[in-house]
């Protein structure tokens, strides 16, 4: 199915109101990882040369509770998007009281409203809710470049779509369009990696994938528990250890096998570190992984999992080398994709 973008609607003159994932890491007021700011940009910089009268963005943070928590404000993004954006004027503003035009607010042609969730509009789904933040913004029409939030059925992923037309975003249709590759129509032979910690949140991927994947290789955790392999499940059978015996590591005659699977794959999913890879120590693994799929050029690449796209991430500052498919900015949303799960975000985007 072939949804509506940006690119086929008329943005000139227009407000546009847009669902971004700013939901960013942060430490002592400060943003840690601002994947998901720069991953919004290419929407942002298509509207502005389409020539959007006003952009306004809404986001949240964190899991506020519907209450206003100011150690999961915003703010901090904003300024993100203003050294970002250095040629652009960029507002930020609390959400909304009814009747209030946030487009009068200043003369930005960039508009960041306040953490959606310290309304509990939002989570709630609240039709009141996001039918005030549209009039607020004046909005002719909706993006939704949120990828991460798309399995959810909120204010700002379902209920917009009863008051305005709802289109992808740039970012969106990156996040889909590589999904749908690996998914429905894989070129390969096909290879998903897993690892982590969490065996009830992978069993159903590797069940799945078992049935059209060439290989699965399970390490993290997960193998260390014992997972069972079989038929075309390759489990790593040894680790590296610390002091007091813990297996913290894939180790090296599991990860030689694991580095042919990734030679010769066409199409390589990447859930889950291969260990404890916080601990520079127990990366070995996960480096050499992330080092070969960023090197290998005839194959489609698709990282997703949180802690596994902040990896890589954090790999690629030091390799410019590295390039992948995509490095998804969704967690659960990626998972529930790659399972064949409905999405509430995605069905109510126009198709084509």
């Amino acid at each position: 199915m072939k949804y509506q973008t940006v690119r086929d609607v008329d943005i000139k003159g227009k407000n546009v109101l847009v669902r971004v994932d700013y939901n960013v890491p942060m430490k002592d007021g400060k943003i840690t990882d601002d994947l998901r700011i720069r991953a919004s940009l290419p929407t942002l910089e298509y509207l502005l040369e389409a020539g959007a009268k006003k952009i306004i963005l809404i986001s949240h943070l964190g899991r506020p509770d519907g209450k206003v928590d100011m150690s999961l404000s915003l703010s901090p993004v904003a300024d993100a998007l203003r050294k970002m954006l250095p040629e652009q004027k960029i507002g930020f503003y609390p959400l909304p009281k009814k009747d209030e035009l946030v487009t009068n607010y200043s003369d930005a042609n960039i508009i960041l409203l306040e953490n959606l969730r310290f309304d509990p509009g939002e989570e709630d789904n609240s039709e009141e809710f996001i039918r005030n933040i549209i009039n607020s913004a004046g909005a002719d029409f909706y993006v939704q470049d949120g990828f991460a939030v798309v399995h959810r059925a909120h204010a700002s992923t379902d209920a917009v779509a009863k008051f305005l037309p709802v289109y992808m975003g740039l970012l969106l249709e990156k996040e889909i369009t590589n999904l749908e590759k690996v998914t429905k129509d894989p070129e390969e032979p096909v290879l998903l990696i897993i690892g982590g910690a969490k065996v009830e949140d992978k069993k159903p991927l590797i069940e799945k994938f078992a049935k059209k994947a060439g290989q699965i290789a399970v390490g993290g955790k997960i193998a260390v528990d014992g997972y069972e392999g079989g038929n075309n499940i390759y489990v790593a059978e040894d680790f590296d250890e610390d002091g007091s015996g813990a297996k913290l590591d894939v180790g090296p005659v599991s990860m030689t096998k694991i580095a042919g699977f990734i030679t010769d794959a066409k199409t390589i999913i990447w859930n889950g570190l291969m260990g404890k890879a916080e601990d520079p120590a127990y990366a070995t693994a996960s480096t050499i992984t992330a080092e070969m799929i960023g090197e290998k050029s005839d194959a489609t690449s698709v990282i997703c999992g949180g802690d596994t796209t902040g990896f890589v991430e954090n790999l690629m500052k030091d390799h410019k080398n590295l390039k992948y498919s995509l490095v998804s900015t969704g967690g659960g949303a990626a998972l529930e994709f790659l399972l064949g799960k409905d999405l509430p975000g995605l069905k109510v985007i126009k198709h084509q």
